[in-house]
């Protein structure tokens, strides 16, 4: 009978130390994401400015005045820049005039591959027709000259006011597809 006490406590604390084992090897796991962010390299930017206005130019002639609180560059293959606190940008016009802005309170340029995403309150605004896009997200693919968003976009002009669920646009809005129109709206000349 002792032999049977025995092996029966031999059991129990074999079970015991099991689910111990069990519990301790799971209190200790890491989800794959959490695992992969701590080893990959540090990403902290090589170069950071604030309240920046960085002007672009061809031949003499400005064509665009951006400025932001902060910008971060990253030395990585992508070349990334990016505009955490939100940016302003200005294109000009060949007689140094402004035809158009874009504002968003977050940017992010790949200069390598050519595309610029802004997001949160996306607002771009053409002076010459009037007209002023508002989105959540908007991407701007600089190799097609096309402006596109997945988000619900606003567009006022002088005229009307258009809702959609989606949009592509040649970048100087010239030529425009919205996707799904959800209303339309008419403005009097009277409410302006």
């Amino acid at each position: 009978m002792n032999w049977i006490r025995f092996i029966s406590r031999a059991i129990k604390s074999h079970i015991i130390l099991f689910f111990l084992a069990a519990l301790i090897w799971a209190s200790c796991e890491n989800p794959m994401s959490v695992v992969r962010e701590l080893s990959k390299e540090d990403t902290l930017a090589t170069v950071s400015a604030s309240n920046i206005t960085y002007i672009r130019s061809d031949s003499g002639e400005v064509m665009m005045i951006l400025t932001a609180p902060l910008m971060l560059q990253y030395d990585e293959a992508d070349q990334i820049i990016e505009f955490p606190q939100g940016f302003m940008a200005q294109f000009l016009d060949s007689l140094q005039q402004p035809n158009s802005q874009i504002q968003a309170n977050y940017g992010i340029s790949y200069d390598k591959i050519k595309l610029m995403i802004a997001k949160g309150e996306v607002e771009v605004e053409n002076f010459h027709t009037k007209e002023v896009l508002q989105t959540d997200t908007l991407y701007w693919d600089q190799k097609s000259k096309e402006i596109f968003s997945r988000s619900t976009v606003k567009i006022t002009g002088p005229e009307k006011v258009i809702f959609g669920d989606s949009l592509v646009a040649a970048e100087d809005f010239s030529s425009r597809t919205i996707y799904n129109i959800r209303a339309t709206l008419e403005i009097d000349e009277e409410d302006q």
